[in-house]
């Protein structure tokens, strides 16, 4: 494909380069819309971990205004919490849920936006700092192993499944991430596909931060997992290119990326991609939220009775007894 020719070709300098972000901008599906019935965000709450002693985790937990407790409800479980669901940010998360599971085009689901692990002396991560500093995000996120598919599926599930009901068919469970929160959650998928078998990926860290750049040829050479993913990566991504003006291979996040999609498709993966002009970050990944969710989810059941009057209406939620 491209990647011999990417590899020998320098970066331009970020100076001489326009703001290649600029017109990524969020669309209806991810905005409030007059008459759309709003879910409910519920949180925060806290998880001690017993797989990274010393620390806890804070998430949050969106329930659709359809949700009913004697239906089991899909998932999705978002790292970088807060960033995903500020009403304010690049992706708004929860309007996208409200708007796609309104129209039908989701099914209802329950959405946990988690934070990484801090220990009590360390600050909760926020919109605008994910934590890379001052929280034990890069080793959570970044390292390949089954530590953090641990968290998310023997201690974050538990406390979950306790007060609502979710689907244990991991067709119907999914989980996301922006950077290194999008590693993350192929390392979920990857380890624990018996758990989760949706994966959206935007700007992923699969580069040499603590050895992602393995994945494609991991990919290759064990057998193929049930796993659907959609990646959105841009062409002004972190590129590798160091301070002294050298270029690392192994650090350069588009490079990697092209190589995750030559991969999955050579193993022949159900797997979707999106390649742009955007930098590193949410706002050039966020607009395609909705088009990821209707993708991944494109098969959960309808249906096609024409009779069938309340299908073909928006999904409202059940009067309250």
């Amino acid at each position: 494909m491209l990647l011999a020719a990417t590899a020998a070709l320098a970066q331009p300098q970020a100076a001489q380069l326009p703001n290649t972000d600029k017109y990524y901008i969020l669309g209806p599906d991810s905005l409030p819309q007059e008459g759309v019935p709003k879910g409910t965000m519920k949180g925060p709450f806290q998880i001690a971990s017993k797989v990274y002693e010393g620390t806890s985790h804070t998430y949050w937990v969106y329930v659709p205004a359809q949700y009913d407790p004697k239906t089991p409800a899909s998932l999705l479980v978002v790292n970088d919490g807060p960033a995903h669901m500020d009403p304010n940010g690049s992706a708004r998360i929860p309007n996208v849920l409200d708007n796609l599971i309104y129209r039908r085009e989701l099914p209802v689901m329950i959405g946990v936006f988690i934070s990484p692990g801090r220990r009590p002396d360390q600050p909760d991560p926020t919109p605008s700092d994910w934590g890379d500093r001052a929280t034990n995000r890069p080793t959570e996120y970044n390292v390949l192993d089954d530590r953090y598919p641990r968290v998310i599926i023997d201690e974050l599930m538990p406390a979950v499944d306790k007060e609502y009901n979710i689907s244990k068919d991991p067709e119907q469970r999914g989980i996301a991430g922006t950077s290194s929160g999008a590693i993350a959650a192929f390392t979920v998928a990857w380890h624990r596909p018996d758990q989760f078998r949706k994966v959206w990926s935007i700007v992923g860290s699969f580069t040499n931060l603590r050895g992602g750049h393995a994945y494609p040829d991991m990919i290759r050479k064990e057998a193929k997992k049930p796993i659907r993913i959609f990646l959105v990566d841009g062409r002004n991504d972190n590129r590798g290119i160091r301070r002294d003006g050298t270029y690392d291979q192994t650090r350069d996040w588009f490079y990697q990326n092209v190589r995750m999609v030559e991969a999955l498709k050579e193993k022949g993966y159900d797997m979707a991609y999106h390649f742009g002009v955007g930098k590193h970050g949410l706002k050039s990944g966020g607009p395609f939220i909705p088009e990821m969710m209707r993708w991944l989810w494109r098969d959960h059941p309808l249906s096609t009775d024409v009779k069938d009057l309340v299908e073909r209406g928006f999904n409202e939620p059940k009067a309250k007894q």
